[in-house]
Order: structure tokens, then C-alpha cells, then sequence
């Protein structure tokens, strides 16, 4: 369902040395990145901050070009045909909202419905499916600014999946939410995918996402792939566990110093 093959992704960045100089450099924010994800698969794609998940996600879906390499996404080269592949995925950025901001929850998913080309009928019933086990009952007329966090959140997943695609591309989807919002969250998520055999890329800081939703991870460091495997497996390749022992040596109350070992 996703392919890539050697794939590199390049950015030149100016910076002003002097007032009429500057300085020009290469980063390699992805190189010679090569994975597969099959259909039905959930993963979860890990890796610090500027280790290249989020330049890899924009490239899956047609937001950026490969520098060299190529990639397939539901059969499809996402820069070239990235129209036609945008009905074949749903995206959720958790950090950016694709609904209205100054219109009902509603009205937004009506326009959505029109972008996608989506029949009345089936757009009602995935609309009551979704509403129904995402709990967008309470809010669905309420303007999307005026939304919390985690509605809104919710609401994005609902838009992302109205036209029923088989890959769910998701860039921290729970970031900001609490326990309860990421619980119902997760638990949508994983029932989408044992359900409906939907596959799912997941980019997260958040171990709980990866340990409650993915058989698989893989995580990129400094643009390269540097582990591919189950949790587990990874979590053994970690350093033993530390332990550290202090000794107080001098005890300080308020009032009066005393000594103490």
C-alpha cells in the first residue's frame, strides 16, 4: 500500500554571512529511504524532532517531491497524481486543522463531501457511522473555532475519513489532547484498522500511541532509517536500566542547620 525506494529529499538553505554575502548549504532532511507498509498494516513511524517524518508524511502524500528515489502510495506516484491520490488517503496533521474555522463542524464536513465527490447517500451513512463512534453528536453545530482540542481533533479524523479511503496517513494526532480525548482517540483508531482493514501511518512522540495501536515501528534518524521491527524488539536494543544512589550528607530544616548521614 506504501512503497519507497531510495528515496532523498534535499532543502538548500541560505544563510547571511555579511551585508552583501551569504552563505548557501545542502540539508538532507531524508536519505535513501527504502520501507513497504501492506494493506491492513498499522505502523508507527518514530524519530526526533528534524529526523525527517514529517518530510517524509508531505511526500507520501504530494506536498513535496523527492529529490531522487521513488514512491508509491496506494499504486500511485503522490507528486505526480497527487488529485487522484487524495481520494485514496485520509491525512490528519494534529498541529493544523482542514476545516472551516468560522463554520459548524457540519457545514465543513457538507463542503468536504463536495471536494471528494461523495454520493448523498453514502456520505449520510459514513457521516452517521463516524458520528456515532467518534461522539460528534453534541458539537456538529458548533463553529470549528469554538471547538475544544480534542472535538477538534475528532472532527478532523471524521473529515479525513468521509470518503472511506484505504490509507490513514496520522502526524501526532493525540499532541495536546488529555487522557480522556486520546483514549477515545486510540480506541476509534484501533477498531478502524481491525474493522475496516485500513492502513495506517502513524508519526507520534506519544509511547502510549505506539503501544496500545502498532504491531509494527520503524524509526528514522538523521534522514535514514535506523530500525525496522516490533516494539518489543526495539525496547531491547535500549541501554540496560541505571540506577543512580544519593547520599545526604547535610540536612537543612528552616530554623536551624543539622548534620545528617
Amino acid at each position: 500500500m506504501i512503497e519507497l525506494d531510495g528515496v532523498g529529499r534535499s532543502f538548500t538553505v541560505r544563510r547571511r554571512t555579511g551585508p552583501l554575502r551569504r552563505q548557501t548549504r545542502v540539508v538532507h532532511a531524508v536519505r535513501d529511504l527504502s520501507f513497504r507498509v501492506e494493506p491492513g498494516e498499522f505502523v508507527g513511524y518514530l524519530g526526533p524532532n528534524g529526523a525527517g517524518k514529517s518530510t517524509t508524511i508531505k511526500m507520501l502524500t504530494g506536498i513535496l517531491t523527492p529529490t531522487s528515489g521513488r514512491i508509491r502510495v496506494a499504486g500511485l506516484d503522490p507528486s505526480r497524481r497527487r488529485t487522484t491520490l487524495a481520494r485514496r488517503i485520509g491525512v490528519v496533521f494534529g498541529q493544523r486543522t482542514t476545516l472551516w474555522w468560522d463554520l459548524p463542524l457540519r457545514s465543513s464536513f457538507h463542503l468536504i463531501r463536495h471536494l471528494y465527490k461523495v454520493d448523498h447517500q453514502v456520505f449520510a451513512r459514513r457521516l452517521t457511522e463516524l458520528g456515532e463512534v467518534l461522539e460528534l453528536g453534541p458539537f456538529l453545530d458548533t463553529p470549528v473555532r469554538q471547538l475544544s482540542l480534542g472535538q477538534r481533533v475528532r472532527g478532523d479524523i471524521a473529515a479525513a475519513l468521509l470518503h472511506d479511503p484505504p490509507v490513514l496517513v496520522l502526524d501526532e494526532p493525540t499532541i495536546g489532547l488529555d487522557v480522556v480525548s486520546k483514549a477515545a482517540v486510540r480506541d476509534f483508531l484501533r477498531d478502524l484498522n481491525a474493522e475496516r482493514g485500513t492502513t495506517v501511518l502513524l508519526t507520534t512522540h506519544d509511547l502510549g500511541d505506539i503501544e496500545r495501536l502498532c504491531r509494527r515501528v520503524m524509526l528514522i534518524d538523521h534522514g535514514s532509517l535506523a530500525f525496522d521491527g516490533t516494539l518489543p524488539a526495539l525496547m531491547a536494543t535500549a541501554p540496560a536500566e541505571t540506577t543512580i544512589e544519593a547520599v545526604v550528607t547535610h540536612l537543612y530544616t528552616r530554623n536551624a542547620p543539622s548534620q545528617a548521614q
